[in-house]
């Protein structure tokens, strides 16, 4: 029986100290910037620098630290290219484009054209160095699986002896919107060391974040894990990112043990319907996201977008301003992971104001529980709790057709006597109350609210 007891013991404590381990990694939800929504495929190294330079100069010390480049750095684009979107063109000779750039073990590696650091054949490393230099940390988006060319050149998997890319390929498993990866056989032996091997590549990059796409719909959980483990044995912690939705709500507990965030829905644009959407998808996951795991609502739509593609011509957000502000109060509501989709040297006032306030990124940083109060007549109110004290953020939205009140009652959210309210955007407390709050708020606006019991 004392063995019995000493056993469970020693279980507990493994897995105290492998939840903290994995909770060390976004403890928080991640913030950062994300090339794709303003550069598609064809984001260029300089490009990537001038966000990095503008971040260490303006966001970082308002907790903004990841540099994400996006898909297909490892395509040549053509000088002035548009091509932003995934693509499944075919030559008249059955071979497929893109034709990438990929060394003898068949990863990819940077395309030298568009990142000049990479043509020594040192890959994302000199960029790497260059974003850490600035205080910040450096992402890549990669495809699920093993290149297509790999399997066809028989490419060697590195760590093994004599197995080869298409011994370990799923031939019958492909991407739908994007044509140069095969899935992996997580069952094959090599199969594995194949995911090793692009780890230990970017882990010598200085990589600290990676976005796998193709993963969570439909989801992949062997390839998944793989790709856990395979972070697991690099040996440098990264963030691994799963993408894109809409990741099923069955799988919450493979994706929160396995995964520190994952798409809830697919490619999010600057559209109010697609706001809409996003509210439900976040109630459909209400109560999963904590230390370590987020259900990510995709990035943020402000600022200058589709400077060459992926979706419509170069603009700024389509978002009304009121509309912008809602954005970032349920973003930050919710504790989903901030990625910038905007150019970030193009930024306006606007942008910036929206980027810098601390009181309100503290409410994404450092809320609890956020869940949805109510939501109806074209009102709702979502709430979380602040850690360490009483007080209790809430968030007003006004999603109806008009300009409307929106109300919040104060015993529904356990609070009695008198609340002081603070107005986080306004930077202003608005008074104290005794039974509830209501405040005017615009067509598609919002407000963001520290309520603190006297």
């Amino acid at each position: 029986m004392k063995f019995r007891y000493l056993f469970i013991l020693i279980a507990c404590a493994w897995f105290s100290q492998n939840t903290s381990a994995q909770s060390l990694i976004a403890a928080k939800p991640p913030m950062g910037w994300n090339s794709y929504n303003c550069f598609g495929s064809a984001v260029h190294e300089d490009e990537v620098k001038a966000n990095t330079d503008y971040m260490a100069q303006n966001l970082k010390t308002y907790g903004w630290e990841y540099i994400v480049v996006d898909f297909l750095w490892s395509y040549d684009n053509p000088p002035g290219s548009n091509i932003g979107n995934p693509f499944q063109l075919r030559l008249g000779d059955g071979s497929y484009v893109p034709w990438l750039t990929m060394d003898k073990w068949g990863r990819l590696l940077p395309q030298p054209n568009k990142f000049p650091s990479a043509f020594k054949g040192d890959g994302f490393k000199p960029l790497s160095d260059y974003v850490h230099s600035k205080g910040l940390k450096f992402g890549i988006h990669v495809m699920r699986g093993i290149p297509r060319q790999a399997v066809w050149s028989k490419s060697p998997v590195k760590g093994t002896n004599g197995i080869t890319a298409d011994m370990v390929a799923d031939t019958n498993s492909k991407c739908p919107w994007m044509n140069h990866m095969y899935g992996l056989n997580m069952s094959k032996p090599g199969a594995q060391e194949y995911l090793n091997s692009i780890l230990e590549l970017y882990a010598s990059w200085g990589v600290d974040f990676i976005k796998v796409d193709d993963l969570s719909r439909p989801y992949s959980a062997a390839e998944v894990e793989g790709y856990k483990k395979a972070i697991a044995n690099c040996g440098r912690p990264m963030v691994l990112s799963l993408s894109p939705g809409e990741t099923p709500v069955a799988q919450a507990a493979h994706a929160t043990k396995y995964a520190n965030m994952w798409r809830m829905a697919d490619d999010f644009w600057d559209n109010w319907k697609e706001i809409l959407h996003m509210f439900d998808y976040a109630k459909n996951w209400e109560g999963v996201g904590g230390p370590g795991h987020w259900p990510d609502c995709d990035m943020i739509q402000i600022g200058k977008l589709s400077k060459r593609g992926p979706v419509g011509q170069e603009r700024y957000s389509r978002f009304t301003e009121d509309e912008q502000y809602t954005h970032m109060t349920f973003w930050s509501i919710y504790r989903s992971p901030l990625m910038i989709g905007g150019n970030l040297p193009e930024n306006r006032e606007l942008e910036l104001k929206l980027f810098t306030n601390a009181e309100v990124l503290a409410v994404n940083q450092q809320g609890e529980n956020p869940k949805q109060l109510y939501k109806k007549n074209g009102a709702m109110v979502w709430y979380s709790h602040v850690q360490g004290s009483k007080d209790v953020y809430v968030a007003l939205f006004n999603i109806g057709d008009s300009n409307q009140k929106v109300s919040v009652d104060f015993a529904a959210l356990g609070l009695k006597g008198n609340v002081k309210v603070r107005n986080l955007w306004k930077k202003q407390d608005a008074g104290r109350f005794k039974k509830g709050y209501s405040e005017d708020i615009n067509l598609h606006g919002s407000a963001l609210l520290k309520l603190s019991p006297q």
